[in-house]
């Protein structure tokens, strides 16, 4: 059915942006901060392209109807307008499909598509690749930095930038504007993971966690503190993961950070030791969970994961601030404790690049970080073991 000057007058916005088809390719898109912009929706390769016929109301019905009409006809002449003159958007969502969706964590994908929907699209996705230069692009980054949120500013400049980037590739665009933006920002503040890392409050944390009375969040928290992973790759362990003879959790790498990506060739998992302790709690967890496939299960009961929020909450009941310490900061206590022994006596046999590569960071010189993950195991499977019993020690240096 046919739009009328009425309907789209009276279009309202809603939480997600809609399109109202007049036909023949013309449609009226409703943005959720209640901008109308035309699209002129095409075919090429048995692929759905799109091209812009101007924001309504200042282009009418009528007047979208003609350029609609001249765009069709272009086509048919094997030259047609506007080609060049897809919207943001339309980019935004290819590389999203194309580039992003194949490499990328699931998780860092929702990420970009929320700062895209709430932030980007709103604002410039109805403009015009061509039209979209330096000065728009700043001013809309100011906005959002105005709002006091200068990380997101910075993202939110980052991911058009790759957009044009992709618009580039693609033969659709010639010049990325975002580049002319260095240093024109406010500086990001580097941010660090709360955690706790002296021995005597170290010894404070365990106990609290010793004595947390629901038995699957105690579990995930003794968890945490003994291999340090992180905690997205920690709430989605799966039963099969763990090799119980080799006393090993086999990480897939496409569930670490990083894992998905395309210049990634580190196809194995990765490995992290299992110390007795961590056994012991591995099978206090199994009388609870092992039936099922994750070893900390939404408590709704839904089939998913742990809560992101499940451990942050749970240290936050035992009244340790966020301030303090977060989910993340396990990593950061155990990196500053295997460290500060290596210095402490120097008898320890793990190297710098035992505890690198437990916490996966990646090895830049790709030589060797091969030799690193042949070579270190041995030593991984020490430091764990030493760790582990290190926190057991604090303990009973605590009790007594």
């Amino acid at each position: 059915m046919a739009l009328t000057e009425l309907v789209a007058k009276q279009a309202v916005a809603r939480e997600k942006r809609y399109m109202i088809s007049d036909g023949r390719g013309l449609a009226l898109e409703v943005h959720p901060n209640g901008g109308k912009y035309w699209v002129i929706r095409y075919w090429v390769s048995n692929k759905e392209r799109r091209a812009s016929a101007g924001v309504y109301p200042e282009v009418s019905l009528k007047q979208a109807r003609d350029k609609n009409y001249e765009f069709r006809q272009s086509l048919k002449t094997g030259k047609p307008i506007g080609i060049d003159r897809e919207t943001f958007t339309v980019v935004a969502e290819e590389w999203i499909e194309k580039r992003m969706a194949p490499k990328v964590a699931e998780s860092y994908l929702r990420v970009i598509c929320l700062r895209l929907s709430k932030f980007i699209i709103p604002h410039i996705g109805h403009m015009k690749l061509e039209d979209l230069n330096s000065s728009v692009i700043l001013q809309l980054c100011r906005k959002i930095e105005g709002k006091g949120t200068i990380e997101t500013a910075s993202r939110v400049k980052d991911i058009i930038g790759q957009v044009f980037n992709y618009a580039i590739a693609t033969s659709r665009a010639t010049v990325n504007p975002t580049l002319a933006l260095k240093g024109a920002l406010q500086s990001r503040k580097v941010k660090h993971f709360a955690s706790i890392t002296e021995p005597a409050k170290i010894a404070i944390l365990m106990q609290k966690i010793k004595n947390y009375p629901f038995d699957i969040l105690r579990c995930a928290l003794k968890f945490s503190a003994l291999i340090f992973c992180r905690p997205g790759e920690v709430r989605q362990a799966e039963w099969s993961e763990i090799d119980w003879q080799k006393k090993e959790w086999r990480v897939p790498r496409e569930k670490m950070k990083g894992g998905k990506k395309e210049e990634t060739k580190i196809k194995e998992p990765h490995i992290v030791p299992l110390a007795n302790q961590t056994i012991e709690v591995l099978n206090e967890l199994h009388k609870y969970t092992g039936k099922g496939k994750w070893l900390f299960p939404s408590a709704r009961g839904d089939g998913r994961c742990m809560s992101e929020n499940a451990v942050r909450v749970a240290l936050r009941s035992m009244g340790i601030t966020n301030e303090e310490m977060c989910p993340h900061g396990f990593r950061a206590m155990a990196s500053t404790s295997l460290n500060n022994a290596r210095r402490a006596d120097g008898l320890h046999m793990w190297s710098v690049d035992a505890i690198e590569l437990q916490l996966a960071h990646t090895e830049k010189n790709k030589v060797r970080g091969a030799y690193n993950r042949a070579e270190c195991l041995p030593e991984r499977e020490e430091m764990m073991q030493w760790y582990a019993d290190w926190l057991d020690n604090l303990n009973k240096e605590a009790i007594n």
